[in-house]
């Protein structure tokens, strides 16, 4: 009984962990993979998708309900995220920015048990570690300033080159998802096919819930390649990033610390934030910003 209340447990909290990155990956400028490092499950998402196949009950167990969670997250709030990003840019900013924040903790703990791993008795930077910061902390501060204006493709047409257009976007997108720091979302900005994506997703549920079935397959027909692609990308980038926590695991926290030391930038710029300053608006967003860094604190010492 007891392992029964235990996996149901455990299970609840990967489901709100998975909303927590699934609302973060719709949200130009938050990074899918930040918010798993934030929460503290980062290191064992990348094991449990590299070993899918090799211990495939236990990263069943690990990775069904996170995206389940994902799932709920993406599909239940791209129509609040559109609503709150329009009226509530800069509480919405912050609130965001202070759940990354509150996983520093956790960062700073990861990246300490890879400096004893290595053989560092006492913390200390090596230049190689500051070169690597610097670089991914201009990387993920300059990306925001390629995007667009305007997205080239608010409306998506159902036909083969969309589709393989979207497919190999899938792959970019996701492998970006993944790593810390780095926007899935902003990264479909620059490529410009994140609103018509996200136009496909409303419209699809939309469809569905008019039980227009007709309409629902013609979303398909460019959903599934996207799809596909996304889970591709996953498995190629959690290989490379397994690859270099273990053979390079000090310096991979040193790029992870830059990346998400832009992401408060990324996340302004992109969201426009700065445009709506307000004292209301300032004095909400540091409350959420208190509050959802506590919860990601919190949910980071969990693990």
């Amino acid at each position: 009984m007891k392992k029964i209340i235990t996996f149901f447990k455990n299970s609840i909290s990967l489901i709100v962990k998975g909303i927590f990155i699934g609302v973060a990956n719709i949200i130009p400028g938050v990074s899918g993979g930040t918010m798993a490092v934030s929460l503290g499950i980062y290191d064992k998402l990348i094991s449990s998708i590299t070993n899918l196949l090799k211990d495939f009950k236990k990263s069943i167990a690990f990775l069904f309900p996170l995206l389940l969670g994902a799932g709920l997250g993406i599909v239940g709030f791209s129509y609040l995220i559109e609503y709150l990003l329009s009226h509530y840019p800069l509480p919405t900013a912050l609130a965001f920015i202070g759940l990354i924040f509150g996983g520093l903790p956790v960062m700073w703990k990861g990246l300490r048990a890879k400096q004893t791993e290595a053989g560092m008795c006492k913390f200390r930077l090596r230049i190689q570690d500051i070169i690597v910061f610097a670089l991914f902390l201009a990387f993920a501060a300059g990306l925001p300033l390629m995007k667009e204006s305007t997205d080239t493709m608010q409306t998506l047409q159902v036909n083969p080159g969309n589709a393989c257009m979207l497919f190999f976007g899938g792959i970019i997108a996701a492998a970006t998802m993944v790593v810390p720091g780095v926007s899935g979302s902003m990264v479909m900005m620059i490529l410009g096919f994140y609103y018509g994506v996200l136009n496909l997703i409303t419209g699809f549920f939309d469809s569905l819930f008019a039980f227009d079935i007709k309409a629902c397959f013609v979303a398909c027909g460019l959903l599934i390649p996207f799809g596909v692609g996304i889970i591709i990308g996953i498995f190629i980038i959690a290989k490379l990033i397994d690859y270099l926590f273990e053979k390079h695991g000090v310096l991979t926290y040193a790029a992870i610390f830059g990346l998400v030391a832009a992401s408060p930038f990324a996340i302004i710029y992109n969201t426009a934030a700065y445009k709506s300053v307000s004292v209301p608006g300032v004095c909400a967003g540091l409350v959420l910003f208190a509050v959802l860094g506590a919860v990601t604190y919190f949910a980071g010492r969990e693990k």
